[in-house]
């Protein structure tokens, strides 16, 4: 991953879940590996942006994952330890051919009282990544930020969950950030539509200015005040473990954002398109590993490739 960011390039905060997972898959299974939609959104993040990571663990958080985050340059002083506690814990299992998921088993602990009190430094942070966490929650983060010129540009991430149980919350919540970023199944319940380009423009009209459609192997959509852009899926051969894709191709879209320092349609077509690249790599392997190991080369590689495929 570089070293050196570009010289414009602005800080991100991801603030979300940080968990150990226990993962099968018709490919095997990996027990106590690194999770959270945090974690894979900060690494994305890391490749582009100078990265602040908000969350918290248990005194159980091996070492070694402290080490990853630190080799990809993290800032950690907004990573709470209880030393009397265990850390988020989610089993999953995936049905054959992906057609879902399964939740084996969840254990909060020390999530489960989250509530982070932003320092000044991640109060100053210009872009801001709400992680899939309860809308409350992404709230009380935004009380916390400042208003007016100094407003940060806040990409929000959510979850059906949210939708079924806390649907007021989450509508209230759209009218405070400017990018929402959702799945197509997500789109069409809280939308009520039955059309994603007539979804994305329904979602538009609640409140943030620019939406992302996720469609998973079929790629994303952008909508954005000055247009609208499709993109495909990178075609993916080795396809391992799904599980945080969309909170890497989140991270990696604030990430992207920051590093050129603009909100633009241009910016952002090339942000999903840095995305997109992102996410395919964080299949390819469970956990963060291929995604960790990937390097920005590979990632601005992998972005050429899209760009060929789509140009005619």
């Amino acid at each position: 991953m570089p070293t050196v960011y570009p010289r414009n390039a602005q800080s991100a905060l991801i603030i979300g879940s940080i968990g150990i997972d226990k993962v099968a898959t018709p490919f095997g299974a990996a027990d106590r590996v690194l999770g959270g939609a945090a974690s894979y959104a900060a690494i994305a993040a890391s490749y582009f942006a100078p990265t602040r990571l908000v969350g918290v663990v248990g005194a159980d958080f091996p070492p070694a994952f402290l080490r990853l985050y630190r080799k990809h340059g993290l800032d950690l002083a907004g990573l709470k330890i209880e030393p009397q506690g265990k850390t988020f814990y989610w089993s999953g299992q995936y049905r054959e051919h992906f057609a879902g998921r399964d939740t084996l088993e969840i254990q909060l602990n020390v999530f489960e009282k989250f509530s982070p009190t932003l320092t000044a430094t991640h109060r100053d942070t210009p872009f801001v990544m709400l992680g899939a966490i309860h809308p409350a929650l992404q709230h009380h983060v935004l009380d916390q930020l400042p208003r007016g010129a100094k407003k940060p540009f806040v990409l929000a991430d959510t979850f059906d969950l949210w939708i079924h149980t806390t649907k007021t919350d989450l509508l209230r919540l759209l009218k405070r950030i400017d990018l929402f970023v959702i799945n197509e199944d997500e789109a069409l319940l809280l939308t009520g539509e039955r059309n994603l380009v007539l979804a994305g423009r329904h979602l538009r009209r609640m409140g943030p200015r620019m939406v992302v459609i996720k469609k998973g192997a079929h790629g994303s959509l952008l909508f954005h005040p000055d247009g609208y852009f499709s993109i495909s899926a990178y075609p993916v051969t080795k396809f391992v473990d799904p599980t945080g894709a969309g909170d890497s191709y989140a991270g990696a879209l604030i990430g992207y954002l920051a590093s050129v320092n603009r909100t633009d349609f241009a910016a952002l077509k090339k942000a999903v398109a840095y995305a997109t690249a992102v996410s395919s790599l964080t299949v390819e392997s469970f956990s963060v590993g291929r995604l960790s190991a990937a390097g920005r080369v590979t990632i601005d590689g992998r972005v050429r490739e899209l760009a060929a495929m789509t140009r005619f």
